[in-house]
This record gives C-alpha cells, sequence and structure tokens, in this order.
C-alpha cells in the first residue's frame, strides 16, 4: 500500500516553530550566552597586546613589557581554549537533550496512532522519520544555537574593535559583507531543496532494506529467485541517493570559494588601502596594521561560519518540517478527557447499533450490529472472506472506534475508559503472533513486566508450551530469533497464549487464532485455548466452523450485516447461512 508520506517535502518548518523546542532550555542557554561572551571580549585582548608589543614593547626594548604582553597573550589563549572547551559541552549537552526530547515526542506520537495509520504506512516510512530525519538534524539542533550566539558575539565585539583601532579601515572592510549575505541565502535555498529529496529517497532506501532483509522478505527473494532483481533495485536506489548527496555537497560550493577568496585577499587590500591613505597624509603605525588585519581574520572566520550556519539553518527545516509533519498528525483513537474506572469487571460485553466504515472505503464495512455477550459465555463470529468478522474483532480490541453506534463493557462505553484500561480488559490472540527478537521470558514477561518467573512457567504450563521450553538447551532463555521464526506456528500461538494468560483478562478475543494450523496442532492448541476461555467472556473470530459449534452463541456476518444467530444446533435446524457455510467447507456431515 503505498505510504502517505512519500511526497519530496521542499515546504520548510516555520522557524518560530524551531526556535520554540529550546524554550524549555533558556537558562541553559543564557549561561552558554554568557560565557561565549566572556570568550569574545577575552579574545579581543590578544591583538590589542600584539600592537602594543610591536609599536611600543620591542621598538623600546622594554624586556618587563615584551614578558608582560607575551604573558598576557598566552593567558588569553588558555582561557578562550579552556572557554571553548565548556561552550562545546554546554552546547552538546542542550542539543542532545533537544535531539532525545524530538526522538521520544516523535515516537510517543506514533504510539497514539491507529492501527490504520500503520496499515496505511510502510514500517520503513516510520523508521526513517525517526532515524535519518532526526539523525540528519543532530549537528544543527546541537550546535546552531551555540555557533550563532559564539560567532555573533564575535563579529559585534571584532566590529568595535576595528573602528577603535581605525575606521576609514573598518568601513572598507565591512563594504563587501552585505553582497556575502546575499550569496549566502542563495546556497541555503538550493541545499534545502536538495535535502527533502535526499530524506525522500533515504525513506525509500531504509524500506527497501526493512523490507528485503527481513526474514520473511529473505524467504519471499530466495524461494522465488528474486534476490538478483532486490539488488539490481537496492543499486539504482543507492546510486540515486549518491548522487543527491554529492549535489548536497557540492551545492554552493563555487560561490562559497569565490567568498573564500575574496575575505584572504581582504588583508592586501587593507594593506593597499592603508599604503594609500598614509600616501595623502595619513600616519598609521605598524603595530596598528597588524593589529587590525588580525582582527580582520577574526571577524572574517565567525563571518563565515555564520553564514554556513544560516545555509546549514535552511537546509535543516526541510528535516523540520518531515518531522512536524508526523507531530502533527491527528490522534485517531484518543485517551478520553476523563476516563471512566471500571472496578469489579463481570465482562458483559454489548455491541449497541454499532456500524463501521474504513476512512478510504465507499462503503461500511460493518452496519447496525446489536448483540449483548453475557459474561463468561463465549459468542463465536463467523462468515465468508470480508463479511467484516476480524474488523468487528478490532472494534472490540478498541484498535478502531465505531463510526456510529457504542461497545460497552459492564455498561460502560469502551471510549470513556483509559486505552491502558481497555487493553487491561481485552485480551487478544490472533492469527498474526508477533514475537520480538529476544528469549522466551523476554518475550512472555513483556505483557507483564513485573511478572516473577514462577508466574511465567504457570502461564506458559496453561498454555501447554512449559515441556516444550524446557526441553530447550536454554530454556526459558532461548532466543526466539526475528518475528519468532525459530518456532512453528502452533509453538508461537502457544507462546501467546500464555503471554495473554499473564495479563488476566476477563475478555478475550481470539481472532481466527487457529485458522493456518494443521489438524493435529489445532487440536492441540484448541485445548490450551479452551483452558484459557474458563470464566472469560470469549469473542470468537472463526475461519474454521469445527471450531465453534460449542459456542454459547453463533452471529453469522454478511457483509457487514448479522445475518441470523443462535447457537450450532439451532442453526443447522434452521439451515440458513450457517447451514450453507457448513455445506461449502464440508462440514455440515460432521455436524
Amino acid at each position: 500500500m503505498t505510504a502517505p508520506f512519500t511526497k519530496d517535502t521542499h515546504d520548510p518548518a516555520p522557524l518560530r516553530r524551531v526556535v520554540a523546542l529550546f524554550r524549555p532550555y533558556r537558562p541553559q542557554i543564557a549561561l552558554t550566552s554568557l560565557v561565549i561572551v566572556i570568550s569574545a571580549i577575552v579574545a579581543l585582548g590578544s591583538p590589542l597586546l600584539l600592537r602594543d608589543m610591536l609599536d611600543h614593547a620591542i621598538p623600546e626594548a622594554n624586556v618587563t613589557l615584551v614578558t608582560v604582553l607575551a604573558a598576557g597573550m598566552i593567558a588569553i589563549a588558555v582561557v578562550t581554549s579552556v572557554l571553548g572547551v565548556a561552550v562545546t559541552w554546554m552546547s552538546n549537552s542542550i542539543g542532545q537533550k533537544l535531539m532525545h526530547q524530538l526522538r521520544v515526542s516523535v515516537y510517543t506520537h506514533l504510539q497514539r496512532q491507529s492501527l490504520g495509520f500503520f496499515a496505511r504506512t510502510r514500517t520503513g516510512e516510520v523508521q526513517s522519520r525517526i532515524a535519518n530525519d532526526i539523525g540528519g538534524m543532530q549537528s544543527v539542533v546541537t550546535n546552531t544555537a551555540t555557533s550563532i550566539a559564539q560567532n555573533a558575539t564575535t563579529v559585534a565585539a571584532t566590529v568595535v574593535a576595528l573602528f577603535l583601532l581605525d575606521w576609514r579601515l573598518a568601513i572598507f572592510s565591512l563594504l563587501i559583507l552585505p553582497v556575502f549575505v546575499r550569496i549566502a541565502r542563495k546556497i541555503g535555498d538550493e541545499r534545502r531543496r536538495i535535502s527533502g529529496t535526499r530524506q525522500r529517497l533515504l525513506s525509500d532506501l531504509s524500506v527497501q532494506v526493512e523490507e528485503s532483509l527481513s526474514v520473511s522478505g529473505i524467504l519471499l527473494g530466495k524461494t522465488t529467485g528474486a534476490s538478483r532483481a532486490l539488488t539490481d533495485r537496492f543499486t539504482s536506489r543507492s546510486t540515486e541517493v549518491a548522487d543527491v548527496e554529492l549535489q548536497s555537497m557540492m551545492a554552493g560550493k563555487w560561490r562559497m570559494a569565490t567568498m573564500s577568496i575574496s575575505f584572504a585577499a581582504m588583508p592586501a587590500l587593507v594593506y593597499w588601502f592603508a599604503g594609500f591613505t598614509i600616501g595623502h597624509g595619513n600616519a598609521i603605525t605598524v603595530g596598528t596594521l597588524v593589529a587590525f588585519t588580525t582582527l580582520q581574520t577574526q571577524l572574517f572566520r565567525p563571518t563565515m561560519m555564520l553564514l554556513n550556519t544560516g545555509v546549514e539553518v535552511q537546509s535543516s527545516l526541510a528535516l523540520f518540517g518531515r518531522v512536524f509533519e508526523y507531530l502533527d498528525l491527528p490522534v485517531e483513537i484518543d485517551e478520553p478527557a476523563h476516563a471512566t474506572t471500571v472496578s469489579d469487571v463481570r465482562g458483559e460485553l454489548s455491541f449497541r447499533s454499532v456500524g463501521f466504515t474504513y476512512p478510504s472505503a465507499s462503503a461500511p464495512t460493518l452496519t447496525d450490529i446489536d448483540l449483548t455477550v453475557p459474561a463468561g459465555s463465549t459468542l463465536a463470529v463467523v462468515g465468508e472472506t470480508g463479511s467484516g468478522k476480524t474488523t468487528l474483532g478490532y472494534l472490540t480490541a478498541r484498535l478502531y472506534d465505531p463510526t456510529v453506534g457504542s461497545i460497552t463493557v459492564d455498561g460502560v462505553d469502551l471510549r470513556d475508559m483509559s486505552l491502558e484500561s481497555v487493553s487491561s480488559l481485552v485480551g487478544v490472540v490472533s492469527q498474526e503472533t508477533y514475537l520480538f527478537h529476544a528469549s522466551i521470558r523476554e518475550n512472555l514477561r513483556f505483557a507483564k513486566p513485573d511478572a516473577t518467573d514462577a508466574e511465567i512457567e504457570e502461564a506458559a504450563r496453561t498454555a501447554q508450551i512449559h515441556e516444550f521450553i524446557t526441553a530447550l538447551d536454554d530454556g526459558y532463555d532461548t532466543v526466539v530469533g526475528e518475528r519468532g521464526y525459530r518456532f512453528s506456528g502452533g509453538e508461537k500461538q502457544r507462546l501467546a497464549i500464555a503471554r495473554t494468560v499473564l495479563r488476566n483478562p476477563p475478555i478475550l478475543l481470539l481472532d481466527e487464532a487457529t485458522s493456518a494450523l494443521d489438524n493435529a496442532t489445532e487440536r492441540a492448541l484448541q485445548d490450551a485455548l479452551d483452558t484459557l476461555m474458563v470464566g472469560r467472556t470469549t469473542v470468537v473470530v472463526a475461519h474454521r466452523l469445527s471450531t465453534v459449534r460449542n459456542a454459547d452463541r453463533i452471529m453469522v456476518l454478511d457483509h457487514g450485516r448479522v445475518a441470523e444467530s443462535g447457537t450450532h444446533d439451532e442453526l443447522v435446524e434452521r439451515g440458513g447461512r450457517y447451514a450453507t457455510l457448513l455445506t461449502s467447507s464440508g462440514e455440515l456431515a460432521a455436524a
């Protein structure tokens, strides 16, 4: 499915919004700025000491003054170096905190997105936003504020010192700066455009790596003979990334080279201007001239850095725009303003005139679902593919909210409960069992972080998987492998059941939990499920009708509507839709 955010993002994020990210760190920034100002003021002393050295101390052979001035220059170098290290530590500390804040904010916001968002969006795209985009902003976030403050302070102090030395040389030196500012802005615009393209291509590359180098992707590639095609596709995309990276590195390099040459030529022009003015009767001492050119070098270096910082900021705005795009995503399934707490849960589940339409669908998936599942009873939901069975299960676990109507537990609407409360009330065992690349113990404890080893083993016994686990070389410390590929379908399902047992929910949703298993494995797994279902309100979304004949009630869905409901025997005797499904599946004779 096409991702909704694969377009090339050229529009920058509003600069004021980027600046707002630094507001929580204003005290630290103020302290850093103070240290920067002190360092800049101290650094200005070196050229002034150099002027006195050349104009007085050396010509007058004043050894004491030479010693004092030399010691002063060394002291200034030591102080500015120490202050520079301090500034680097403070600025990086602020930057890393901000990066941490951004990563956590994006991850937390994505955790709040509905299942529909992740069904529409490629996993690699999400990973790219967190890794590539936020990672790409790191140097800007970490160094920009400090660099601007440090260099702006140095430029301001240096300009004042230049005018104090000789106002005519100062004006002559500053005339060219506006031209450089204009050139830097053009470079920034060009790099920002390229940056958006680069991040889109990096995102596509991440998507292919995530999809094709997963266990499932490798399995598909090898069994279909597509490995060479995948390699060629990756090579093509990597070539595009390399080309754009080169464009990004070279963007404005000739303009910047012109500026560097101009800055390098400025001392020579100052010497020429000084000689020209001296020829017209204006006396400039050698010490003043050397001090001026030294200060001029100090002026051009931070000026260039300021211009480069401006370019980097403009380039990074495209990255900020992509991150803010995720942070601005609306939350479809959100916490209620005032959550209702359900105490002494019985587990009665009710659907009241429930209807649901997927955002991109033209017709409703479910219409007018009215039913009540008494506490402790079992409801089986059957129907042909596309009848809305799985959607009904998603609504039960509040992975989606009904478009119309309501779903209640003991009379309380699921939308009035906290999401944590809903997840503790409704336990889900689905056909697609997800296991982390971690040990069996860690996978089971994911459902209950404070579970003891005894509780974990008891849950495994209930799921009839304990003996299998203990027979492994590493027992509960066995690493399951990515997505559980070291285990069979039945073994993974029983691990999922054990995980649900640990949570001990009063309501259980079984979403075609045995449909992909062979008969022998299904029977063994069904025994574990039967144990799990005891005393719980259970909704069974079933594909194999043989697994639901003992349900207290069977509901048949047909194109999103309730076609009929009743017990297995009642529905068979009625000879309606359920009987037709049994006939088509070859199970009527067994019934």
